[in-house]
């Protein structure tokens, strides 16, 4: 059985995750497949709408096969660079997608799932949701559109959740636009029947479904992440929170100093620059130069081996401090790469 499902249902084409051992992370494979199954669906006028969700298990999407990702970095870097570069191919077909697209964020949704899920123009969020951008805790960094999406969230909530990778629930990512509906996870089929029956109304199917979300409990903390996540220099950030004597302030500072220095400081650029990309594909353009050259950094196969391989959450990251990243080693992760390696959307 192949590891992700590409199908016609009446009018629907459905995308299917179909790797529950690995909660549905995406392999180059599986990447290609979805670029292949948009390519097809998007010249056929008898399919009206994509549907994307994962056949069982407990997430929807975890993320990418980052175990793969180390074993290359470590070497040429060269299968990491293929996967990244249809991965955002992908990404970057969905974004731009003629057709209504619909993915249900029904469990675990992190990395790769949310590249897969916010270019999305409907995104369902349900009671089982845990949304996160986890990478700075294995020394990569908020890609696949991370840069773009994070950048344009409330206040200062994008820069919180790229350092911090915390995980917010079904209503915290209604609350934030990052779900457009809010549905039990008991309605979902029941939703894509519907959407295949009548795929013309599919909001006023949603709509009709949706029910209120529980109270998004990160808006209680928007003064506090609008304050001391204000500075897009991580060593200000690190200040703002030592200098707060709030039990919160403190918990967030334990958990930063978790996380890669390197690759927090290039997170916090990549969203002050993602804000200010004219379009989708630059800022993918600009992620994949920046995972090239990260996969290939110390941290990123520290972390790997810290949080994956041997499981003992003690990665020695180099440097250890954001002191110790200078700004010439972030220049040098975000130089462009030369003309004939750059990634390009087809």
């Amino acid at each position: 059985m192949s590891d992700v499902l590409t199908l016609t249902e009446g009018p629907i084409a459905r995308i299917r995750l179909n790797r529950p051992k690995a909660i549905h992370a995406l392999n180059t494979p599986m990447c290609q497949a979805i670029l292949a199954a948009l390519d097809t669906w998007s010249t056929d006028a008898d399919i009206a709408a994509v549907l994307i969700d994962h056949v069982e298990g407990r997430g929807f999407c975890a993320g990418g096969d980052i175990r793969m990702l180390a074993e290359s970095g470590a070497k040429d870097g060269a299968e990491a660079r293929a996967f990244f570069h249809v991965e955002y191919r992908m990404n970057h077909r969905l974004f731009t997608y003629a057709k209504p697209t619909i993915a249900f964020m029904d469990g675990i949704t992190m990395g790769g799932g949310v590249g897969l899920s916010l270019p999305c123009d409907f995104r369902i969020a349900t009671e089982n949701t845990r949304f996160a951008m986890p990478e700075t805790g294995i020394g990569l960094f908020p890609d696949v559109g991370g840069g773009w999406y994070l950048s344009r969230l409330p206040g200062r909530t994008g820069q919180y959740l790229a350092l911090t990778g915390h995980r917010l629930d079904g209503a915290e990512c209604l609350a934030l636009g990052l779900a457009t509906h809010y549905l039990p996870s008991s309605a979902l089929d029941d939703a894509k029947a519907r959407i295949v029956a009548d795929p013309q109304t599919i909001a006023a199917i949603l709509d009709d479904l949706s029910v209120p979300a529980p109270e998004a409990r990160i808006l209680a903390h928007r003064a506090e992440i609008d304050r001391l996540f204000a500075s897009d220099d991580l060593e200000d950030i690190f200040a703002a929170l030592a200098a707060d004597e709030s039990e919160w302030a403190g918990q967030q500072l334990a958990t930063l100093k978790t996380k890669s220095p390197q690759t927090m400081k290039v997170s916090l650029r990549l969203l002050h620059e993602g804000a200010m990309m004219p379009t989708f594909e630059d800022e993918m353009r600009q992620e994949y130069a920046v995972g090239a050259h990260v996969v290939q950094r110390h941290d990123f196969l520290e972390g790997v081996r810290a949080v994956i391989v041997d499981k003992d959450h003690a990665p020695n990251w180099n440097p250890a401090t954001p002191e110790g990243v200078a700004d010439h080693v972030i220049d040098q992760i975000f130089a462009p790469l030369p003309d004939g390696e750059a990634w390009t959307p087809g």
